[in-house]
């Protein structure tokens, strides 16, 4: 059994016909065949099912084709492995996160892998977490940042951002005389607050004791647009804080801390612990590693966290 044939057979399998596969791989259908019974021979048990019109895989063709996958897609990191030893990073680099990760958690790292990498090209995939983890696992991402916890498995996790959540308000809003609020006090107005998510989960926990009398008034999706409409006087919202430092600097919102706990938003990196990573995403991820704010050795949060 070797890589040739495993290619073949994979092809044979995918296009279900062995002159197809065989045009594909620029050979003769005999070659093909000869190729398939070698690996028959070898197994013990018949890979096709030719009978019919379609050239169908039998039970242990199945169970050959999920190795196979596996088999090939190893060589193909290994050859990639070998041939970087002594390149310098190029090509693109597949991130996921979020929009409001991309505007103030990743502008400096981005600067800096940029200034030490300038020849590979960045591709960002906007959307919540769920989804980020979603392509990460199905290989069509090969990095994400995300909120934290996760429920992925299979997943090695570098702590990135960790943000202290806050009441965002308009500057003369009443409750912006308070150096601190309830979240009783909170309820008392109406609210902006995310459309989905994880975050917005966890601010439907924290309202539950007052959801008889909580205004929503808007749900939107994105950070950038709360804060519009907070700036506005529609409503006020609990956001990180970070998020919130520059319209604060310009006067034009005022964060007031929750009375009595603390809520946190972290965000991690994550790839897939069984593939293999590209040479770009190897150098990102030492960039994160020396430029994150949160040590990945922290201990666990002992207040409220928000995720």
């Amino acid at each position: 059994m070797d890589y040739d044939q495993l290619a073949s057979f994979m092809e044979v399998a995918r296009l279900r016909s062995f002159s197809r596969a065989a045009e594909q791989l620029f050979r003769t259908q005999p070659a093909i065949s000869a190729q398939v019974r070698l690996l028959e021979q070898e197994c013990g048990e018949k890979l096709f099912d030719r009978s019919g019109k379609k050239v169908q895989l039998t039970p242990a063709g199945e169970i050959l084709q999920g190795y196979a996958e596996r088999l090939l897609g190893l060589q193909k990191e290994a050859l990639q492995a070998i041939a970087e030893l002594n390149q310098t990073p190029r090509g693109k680099l597949h991130i996921g996160a979020n929009e409001a990760t991309c505007l103030y958690v990743l502008p400096k790292t981005f600067a800096r892998f940029k200034q030490l990498y300038p020849l590979v090209q960045i591709s960002i995939y906007r959307n919540f977490s769920h989804k980020i983890l979603q392509k990460v696992q199905e290989g069509q991402v090969e990095l994400g940042i995300i909120t934290l916890p996760h429920t992925g498995s299979g997943m090695e996790v570098i702590r990135v951002f960790r943000d202290e959540v806050q009441v965002v308000t308009p500057k003369t809003h009443p409750l912006a005389k308070h150096r601190s609020v309830t979240i009783e006090q909170v309820s008392q107005y109406p609210l902006i607050l995310p459309k989905t998510g994880h975050t917005r989960n966890v601010i439907d926990r924290l309202f539950r004791d007052y959801r008889d009398h909580v205004q929503i008034s808007m749900e939107l999706a994105s950070v950038e647009t709360i804060k519009k409409f907070v700036g506005a006087g529609l409503g006020i919202s609990l956001i990180s804080r970070t998020y919130c430092q520059p319209d604060v600097a310009a006067g034009l919102l005022k964060l007031i801390p929750l009375d009595g706990q603390k809520l946190y938003r972290e965000l991690g990196l994550i790839y897939r612990r069984d593939r293999y990573l590209s040479l770009p995403a190897k150098v990102f991820i030492n960039v994160v590693r020396e430029s994150t704010q949160v040590p990945n050795s922290a201990p666990p949060l002992t207040t409220s966290s928000i995720s």
